[in-house]
């Protein structure tokens, strides 16, 4: 199963544009509120979330998805249940990705350190020993990082590409015409 992680004050596009994508090339994604069903954005967008914190299976864990703003990145800091299972997934090798400031919960439990990562301008000091690289969206083995809002079609292509393959990620890109 893939979870995406919502807390109060996440990025909106960061979250709506990769899930939308991985919907189109039919991967199965439920949205966790952290903070109860409905969950509202960074501008005040409220999301009714599938299902809460509690009701995520560890053991059926095939990604986690952290979208950033800051206010959601604290959120997920400051809920137990979701570092755990953020923890439990890097434990067991599972993918993990993580877009604009959602890379800092990565590095702040270690999972950057030593691999090649983005993140938003000026994250950079909280990359602990991340590789720091210029890309929009970047995979080092099971860890997936975007740069921000503005990268979040290609971070959501590439989710695409490490959970189906490069074939279905291209054929999601063309049906949604980037130029």
């Amino acid at each position: 199963m893939v979870y995406m992680f919502l807390g109060t004050g996440f990025e909106e596009t960061e979250a709506i544009t990769p899930l939308d994508l991985l919907r189109r090339a039919n991967i199965e994604v439920l949205t966790v509120g952290l903070n109860g069903k409905i969950v509202y954005g960074s501008h005040n967008i409220g999301i009714e979330a599938d299902i809460t914190i509690d009701e995520v299976d560890l053991t059926a864990i095939e990604m986690i998805i952290l979208p950033g703003g800051l206010g959601g990145v604290a959120s997920i800091k400051a809920c137990p249940a979701a570092m755990e299972a953020i923890r439990f997934a890097h434990q067991n090798g599972k993918l993990i990705a993580a877009i604009c400031a959602g890379p800092t919960i990565l590095a702040s439990l270690g999972i950057t350190n030593g691999k090649k990562a983005v993140c938003y301008p000026g994250c950079e000091e909280q990359m602990e020993s991340a590789l720091i690289v210029q890309d929009a969206a970047i995979r080092d083995s099971n860890v997936i990082t975007g740069t921000s809002m503005g990268c979040a079609t290609a971070f959501g292509l590439q989710l695409i590409e490490a959970l189906k393959d490069q074939k279905t990620a291209q054929r999601i890109k063309n049906q949604i015409v980037i130029r």
